[in-house]
């Protein structure tokens, strides 16, 4: 294998391996939709094929002259190199149909396509040079316009996120001004693969790699915002709302001042469910006692004195992820106090700080349950893994459930110091 050869494969094979790589990537990726998996597929496509293109043009330069093979050859590398770019703007917008930038796309074709007959684009000499004429920057000019609109596209379709991000599509505009800069100063005839084609190859790969983090923010955003409902609606439930509002109508004739009251404490409870609907912050414990005891105060008017709360606060000054402890007590209201014999129980509500974590316990007295049985009721218990699912992402805490049966449940809550401490 002589000197040139190995350049060669040393050049080419980096850039197949890429593209085999961004194939993998894609057939796996679930992030993409049907639509933005072809348009991807239909990118290695023409990648490959440019590289291609590139190879049999640097061939072609070396031997005697085919004019017309070496004009279609030529023509192919001029017509897809555009469309790569049009091919991202799909994936950007899947749904759209981009017909300027078809036109574009005609356009450019046509006039390359006219080289076999006029030479006002470019012409293969007979003595096999390449000539250049009047519209040679045709393909340069329909990419730039077609670039530039991606990149409006770009900053369009994700101006939400964070601006450093945006330094990714920016770079890869920059790295194809500088890989046409490096051909315009290297004759082709000394390299089997142009700047531009290695520039459009490794930029396919970035900008895959920077449209699958955008994709995986914008899952985990649907996610959170799906639970962040899952979980208000799994707090009001239609049981407890028509208890409440059957107990406020009779407080209503018996005592309107407490009707009062109670109407007022129950819409700052729902208020504090719709907040947190759209809000994905932490929130004081102590804001949260306020909301748990809201809920308690509400549930009183049904069970007076059959339910009883004791508290243990001795501390406050952290933050939890907000409906956090008062799910946990109305787990304990339904499933522990209200399941014993008597209809009748306490709940313990307690705090203690530590070195490295704050640590918040909801006890009950109820019958107590198997906490890795299967719960088989045919209903959907999301509250607690929820609950557990939020305090993992927002505040890195856990969550653990003693239960016994005869003597009651315990969940304890473990917020680390690093991510629940409010600072002053």
């Amino acid at each position: 294998m002589d000197q040139t050869t190995v350049i060669n494969s040393e050049i080419i094979l980096p850039l197949l391996l890429q593209l085999f790589g961004l194939s993998f990537a894609i057939c796996v990726d679930y992030h993409l939709d049907k639509r933005q998996r072809a348009f991807f597929g239909a990118v290695i496509v023409c990648s490959f094929s440019l590289v291609l293109q590139n190879y049999a043009e640097y061939l072609l330069e070396q031997t005697e002259p085919h004019i017309m093979l070496r004009t279609a050859i030529a023509v192919m590398g001029y017509s897809i190199r555009p469309v790569i770019i049009v091919l991202f703007c799909n994936i950007v917008e899947p749904h759209k149909k981009f017909m300027l930038c078809r036109i574009l796309l005609a356009v450019n074709i046509v006039i390359h396509m006219s080289s076999f007959f006029l030479g006002v684009c470019f012409t293969i000499t007979s003595d096999n040079h390449y000539l250049g004429g009047p519209l040679k920057d045709t393909c340069f000019f329909v990419s730039a316009a077609i670039l530039l609109y991606l990149l409006f596209l770009t900053i369009r379709r994700f101006k939400s996120d964070e601006k450093r991000t945006m330094i990714i599509p920016l770079s890869i505009v920059v790295i194809v001004i500088g890989s046409v800069v490096m051909d315009s100063c290297v004759h082709y005839a000394y390299q089997p693969i142009s700047y531009l084609t290695i520039a459009v190859v490794s930029c396919c790969v970035l900008y895959y790699i920077w449209l699958h983090l955008q994709f995986v923010k914008d899952h985990e955003r649907d996610l959170r915002a799906q639970q962040r409902i899952e979980l208000m609606m799994g707090q009001i439930k239609p049981h407890f709302l028509y208890n409440i509002l059957g107990a406020i109508e009779e407080l209503c004739d018996s005592d309107p001042k407490a009707a009062k009251e109670a109407t007022v404490k129950f819409s700052r409870y729902l208020r504090g469910n719709m907040d947190t609907v759209l809000s994905e912050k932490v929130v004081s414990f102590e804001n949260e006692l306020s909301h748990v005891n809201l809920y308690l105060d509400l549930e009183k008017l049904r069970f007076e004195d059959a339910l009883t709360v004791k508290y243990d606060i001795t501390c406050i000054n952290f933050q939890i992820p907000p409906l956090t402890i008062q799910t946990l007590v109305e787990n304990a209201v339904r499933h522990g106090v209200r399941q014993n014999d008597n209809g009748r129980g306490c709940i313990i509500i307690s705090t203690k700080e530590y070195s490295d974590h704050f640590e918040i316990n909801v006890k009950d007295d109820g019958p107590g349950f198997d906490p890795n049985a299967p719960i088989c009721d045919g209903r959907r218990h999301l509250g607690i893994k929820n609950v557990k699912t939020r305090l993992e992402k927002i505040s890195q805490g856990t969550l653990e459930i003693k239960s016994t049966f005869g003597k009651g449940t315990t969940v304890t809550v473990v917020i680390p110091k690093d991510s629940g401490e409010l600072l002053c």
